[in-house]
């Protein structure tokens, strides 16, 4: 998961074209699940399904100044990709005592509370996997998110349970948006990219889901998300158009 506001990598998100809510990245003429054309939507979790914020576990612990030091101090997005890549908490904490020892409460402090980073399912989102599965949709997962704190997904947004299967990064030890990952998801689930859907909140994940085939489709809300996948003949309600 990105630290909001602060994706690793989000230099090139110009390197690869357009990515926004209107540009539906990935294969050319794509046309609709009826056609032949989208059997499957892969979800990105991090506030696309399950909101995240890691200034949470926080509130009423630790000053925001002393919380903004410390994510400055250690690089939180770099960190963070690296225990999303796979690396073990005890060896992060081991190398933050060596290299920022006065940070090693605040660090303690989130992994602790790290449960109340997630306050719960991004609005909206839940009800677009649904009528993707009830349309007879495959519905999965792609995430960058620690093997040690996963388990707390499911229990914050309930309806990661209704995927056929998600891909977890810290679990596999390949981050997004490193193309093995995308290649490991399409041969362990038996994906067609060109006819599969990637959204992400990320740019450069979205990018990289284009190179490795997928259409890719930027998570700007739920909202968006439907207009997007509508507009791919997908079935689910397009939200009013406005007036």
């Amino acid at each position: 998961m990105s630290p909001l506001g602060v994706r690793p990598g989000s230099a090139g998100a110009d390197a690869g074209g357009v990515v926004g809510a209107e540009c539906l990245v990935g294969a050319e003429g794509v046309g609709t699940k009826g056609a032949g054309g989208i059997e499957a939507v892969v979800f990105d979790l991090g506030n696309v399904l399950v909101r995240w914020d890691p200034y949470l576990p926080y509130v009423g612990r630790l000053a925001r100044a002393d919380v903004d030091a410390f994510f400055a101090d250690i690089d939180f997005a770099q960190f963070n990709q690296r225990q999303d890549a796979g690396r073990p908490w005890s060896q992060a904490r081991d190398e933050l005592r060596d290299e920022f020892p006065q940070h090693l409460a605040a660090l303690d402090l989130y992994l602790e509370h790290f449960a109340e980073s997630l306050p719960g399912p991004v609005d909206g989102s839940a009800a677009v996997v649904r009528e993707l599965a009830a349309g007879g949709v495959r519905v999965l997962g792609l995430s960058n998110w620690s093997a040690e704190t996963y388990r707390h997904a499911q229990p914050a947004a309930p309806v990661i349970g209704l995927l056929e299967g998600v891909v977890v990064s810290g679990q596999e030890g390949i981050a997004k948006p490193d193309p093995q990952i995308f290649a490991l998801l399409t041969a362990r689930y038996g994906l067609d990219p060109g006819r599969t859907v990637f959204t992400d909140d990320s740019p450069p994940n979205v990018i990289a889901a284009r190179l490795a085939g997928y259409v890719g489709v930027l998570f700007d809300g739920a909202q968006g998300l439907r207009r997007d996948l509508a507009a791919l003949g997908l079935p689910v309600e397009a939200p009013a158009a406005r007036t």
